[in-house]
């Protein structure tokens, strides 16, 4: 995605009127997605990655803060930075359309999908939590059955029938190869515009080479596809049913 307001990635899984939260049990191995590119700019990685590391990194005479891995400690402080990031996002709204219901709810939906993030390590910010990224590894799982409560405790019911229809199209659109998975990646509005989430998902993708298996994610907004297909990312489903938002999944290649 282009830097957006805000830059992120959502989803959720499910069947009509039986969510079915699978897609991080179904991690089957198999074989990687046929990549053309994976001896591409192996010295640039590694530079990258060495400036990663170095917990700065120039890009056009910027220098950002240090990105920093994010402990079980902090996960309240992560979880609400999401919830500032997307409190515009057309699907959110549309599952949450009242500001109350959203902050009140939308917390627990954040929560429930970073699964395993903070035990595998797979959460990082930049700067004071202006940007935040969670990585689940191959074979993290989500919290299904507090997704499933969630959506059907707070999205209205009469939204039920849609909601549901378009899970069941990402669910079938989700990799079933081993692959890392990008939940959540959300910049705050003050820092919007600066580069944080490029950089954010720069370095998880660098963590992401390193085992040379692809990356997998949706987005709710379409004004962010540009910005993944910058990073490699391509275009592989879009999943759409009645008044909410389409919801496009797009893969990145193993490296």
């Amino acid at each position: 995605m282009r830097e957006r307001n805000p830059i992120e990635t959502n989803a959720a899984v499910g069947h009509h009127g039986e969510p079915n939260l699978r897609r991080p049990l179904t991690l089957i191995r198999t074989e990687p997605v046929a990549s053309g590119i994976q001896n591409q700019t192996a010295a640039a990685g590694a530079s990258r990655r060495q400036a990663m590391n170095a917990g700065a990194a120039r890009i056009a005479g910027v220098t950002y803060p240090p990105i920093v891995q994010v402990s079980e400690a902090d996960r309240r402080r992560v979880i609400a930075t999401i919830v500032a990031a997307f409190v515009n996002d057309p699907v959110e709204r549309w599952l949450f359309p009242e500001l109350a219901d959203y902050e009140a709810r939308f917390g627990e939906f954040v929560a429930a999908f970073a699964g395993e993030a903070f035990e595998r390590d797979g959460v990082w910010r930049l700067g004071d939590f202006d940007a935040v990224a969670l990585w689940l590894a191959p074979g993290a799982r989500v919290d299904e059955t507090a997704i499933t409560e969630v959506l059907t405790d707070a999205v209205a019911s009469e939204q039920h029938e849609d909601m549901f229809s378009v899970l069941e199209q990402m669910d079938r659109a989700h990799p079933t190869f081993e692959h890392w998975y990008l939940p959540w990646l959300g910049v705050v509005a003050g820092a919007q515009g600066k580069g944080l989430g490029g950089q954010l998902l720069e370095h998880g993708l660098a963590r992401v080479d390193q085992s040379h298996l692809p990356a997998f994610l949706e987005t709710p907004n379409p004004r962010t596809i540009a910005f993944y297909e910058r990073q490699g990312f391509v275009v592989t489903a879009e999943s759409q049913s009645g008044d909410c938002p389409p919801v496009t999944s797009m893969l990145r290649e193993a490296r």
